[in-house]
């Protein structure tokens, strides 16, 4: 009997090499594009949410005869959990930082915003963005403004 030369099967490992160079090529030209695309759907997400506590804050003004009491970073003021959600509230901002609201406070006779605390504050160049899809793109006017260093909310009442 006589044996078969068996052919030898599989890749080189120039070949392996050449792959694994081209699929760091394509992930160095992609992965960028995608974390842009994570900051909008914060900014996207943050928009929705705060235009829910708007719209909240102004139907409890309508029913209670005036906005909702300057409450503590975080903290749902008294009264407001009826026309939120709760537990949204207290779990903080899709960008970060928790929402709060002010009453006759930091300039403003009413307004419902985010307070970063000092944590994770994306910063004016971020904010910027939201402001230019919220209202009119400049944080010391309008109805999204810059409060103070770490604070930026929509001014219900000026």
């Amino acid at each position: 009997m006589q044996s078969i030369p068996s052919k030898r099967t599989g890749f080189t490992l120039i070949e392996i090499l050449v792959v694994v160079v081209i699929l760091g090529i394509m992930a160095a030209i992609v992965v960028p594009q995608f974390a842009g695309t994570a900051r909008d759907a914060q900014i996207s997400a943050f928009i929705s949410s705060l235009r829910t506590y708007v719209d909240a804050s102004e139907y409890y003004a309508a029913r209670e005869g005036s906005y909702p009491i300057d409450g503590s970073s975080g903290v749902v003021p008294a009264g407001f959990e009826t026309y939120i959600d709760e537990d949204e509230w207290t779990q903080g901002t899709p960008m970060g930082g928790v929402w709060d609201t002010e009453l006759n406070d930091s300039g403003v006779s009413a307004a419902v915003g985010v307070h970063f605390n000092g944590g994770s504050n994306p910063g004016d160049a971020v904010m910027i963005l939201v402001d230019e899809r919220f209202d009119n793109g400049d944080l010391a006017s309008g109805s999204f403004r810059k409060l103070a260093a770490d604070r930026y909310y929509f001014v219900l009442a000026p």
